[in-house]
């Protein structure tokens, strides 16, 4: 058995769900820090590519996409469940709802003028101006679109009072009674919203949220110990990758097994990695790609919300 590596940085909101899942699970891992800007060198050679932060490293497997990750943990470890059985349709489709919507309505918000000088007002500027140059560049060819900050702050009263109505009426702590991956994925963006005090009362102006936001947060991180990427190569480059699964599927689009594709994300951060195709399921996708440092490695993708081109 393969440790499970994490590669992420400490402020990234999908880092925090990565990093609650794990502690739901109550799982041990390795973490791995990189940098939240690109060039990210060190990843690229494990993943070929792909921007987005996290991302788990199972000895040769590499996952990418929280949504991936959930179901790479949830075989690692069945209980406690993050997708409850007779709940997983719900708890699935409420996540990317969270993930996306939620998220992108917290990212509008977080980068308005004041919020940004509260975050980083005591790093260098030569560090805030690559940073924005950076995410400006972050939805380039995706379908995702920046929400307007007006338009933000005007959806945001909805969005947290059907939150806090939910909560009210729940007889359960959690979303849908017992707690999933449905909280993990509203929580992170609202953790991230609670980074500065300029954002943080759009969230603590409601008591049922924030009392149920403090029960997700002390899921915690789970037992884990520093790792640096040099290490984490190595250790691709020692293992080989997992067995495949057997549930493939006859792509709808026609991609067979042995084809080279490129894969990349639809919505924003859209850099594709290329690799020979290797399965082709309902839920996932894999390349098997050659690096010169990290060796054969298996990069992991989902089906829903990528895309995938011949070359």
């Amino acid at each position: 058995m393969h440790e499970l590596i994490l590669h992420h940085y400490p402020t990234s909101p999908f880092a925090e769900k990565a990093r609650l899942m794990l502690g739901f699970k109550q799982l041990s891992w390795r973490s791995v820090l990189i940098p939240p800007i690109m060039p990210k060198p060190d990843l690229t050679a494990l993943t070929g590519g792909y921007r987005k932060t996290p991302v788990l490293q199972v000895g040769a497997d590499i996952y990418c996409d929280t949504a991936l990750i959930a179901r790479r943990l949830e075989a690692e470890k069945a209980t406690p469940a993050l997708f409850p059985e007779g709940q997983e349709f719900n708890v699935a489709c409420f996540a990317q709802w969270a993930d996306s919507q939620v998220f992108l309505h917290a990212v509008s918000l977080v980068f308005q003028p004041e919020s940004i000088a509260a975050r980083f007002g005591k790093l260098p500027p030569e560090f805030l101006k690559t940073f924005i140059a950076d995410r400006s560049t972050l939805f380039n060819g995706g379908l995702a679109t920046r929400i307007p900050l007006d338009v933000a702050k005007h959806q945001w009263p909805t969005l947290m009072t059907r939150l806090q109505q939910q909560l009210e009426r729940e007889p359960g702590d959690f979303l849908f009674g017992e707690p999933s991956l449905a909280d993990i994925a509203m929580a992170h963006p609202l953790w991230f919203l609670r980074g500065t005090p300029v954002t943080a009362p759009l969230v603590d102006a409601y008591p049922a949220v924030t009392a149920w936001l403090a029960r997700v947060l002390d899921f915690g991180h789970g037992s884990f110990s520093d790792i640096s990427a040099a290490e984490a190569i190595e250790v691709a480059r020692e293992a080989s990758p997992a067995a495949l699964p057997d549930a493939a599927l006859v792509d709808p689009n026609g991609f067979t097994v042995g084809q080279q594709v490129a894969i990349s994300a639809i919505d924003y951060g859209v850099d594709a990695v290329e690799g020979e195709l290797v399965f082709s399921g309902t839920e996932e996708l894999i390349l098997r790609r050659e690096d010169p440092r990290a060796g054969t490695v298996h990069v992991h993708f989902p089906r829903l919300g990528f895309a995938i081109k011949a070359l």
